[in-house]
């Protein structure tokens, strides 16, 4: 332990003669103005250096870089706006063809709904003279009924006649019967 504080109490000692100006000064070798001239040679040297290198290496380099970056952006630019044209022309190709697509479809449907309407018409027709075949078929068949059921009446009301003036003591005279029936039906 004796050792330690000896050589620290001589490092001690050291400091403060020079300090003092009792020795050599030991120091950053910057600072000492005696080397001035030598370290600005260097500098001046390595500043040049690094300059050339700089100026015919580095910046030449990213000088490329720059213009090559440039130029790809242009084209990136201009492949853009291309595109971009591209594309208007195709979204008006598709709404061109939309409206064509539309026009056509309604022009399918208006000769759909004009043949279902002329098919219509003929089903109609068909229909009506079917009905009107029909309804002819009906009143003569109904001509037939009141006819037949004139005639029946015709005849009932002659055999009731008969009948009549026979329970009531008289003699059925059977023209005098159909004379009065045929004039009471006329009336009717």
């Amino acid at each position: 332990m004796a050792d330690t504080t000896d050589a620290a109490a001589a490092g001690a000692h050291g400091i403060e003669e020079t300090a003092h100006g009792g020795g050599e000064a030991v120091g950053m070798p910057q600072l000492n103005f005696e080397s001035w001239p030598n370290q600005v040679f260097w500098l001046v040297v390595a500043l040049v250096v690094l300059y050339l290198i700089l100026s015919r290496i580095a910046l030449p380099r990213i000088a490329s870089v720059l213009a090559e970056r440039a130029g790809s952006v242009t084209n990136d630019i201009a492949a853009a706006e291309e595109l971009k044209l591209k594309a208007r022309q195709a979204e008006e190709a598709y709404n061109q063809a939309l409206a064509d697509a539309r026009t056509e479809a309604n022009s399918i449907v208006a000769a759909a709904r004009a043949e279902i309407q002329e098919e219509l018409d003929e089903a109609n027709a068909k229909a009506d003279a079917e009905i009107a075949a029909r309804t002819a078929e009906s009143e003569k068949a109904i001509a037939e009924i009141r006819k037949g059921a004139m005639d029946s009446v015709e005849e009932v009301a002659r055999s009731a006649a008969a009948e009549i003036v026979t329970a009531l003591g008289g003699k059925a005279d059977q023209p005098a019967i159909d004379a009065a029936v045929a004039d009471n039906l006329k009336g009717a």
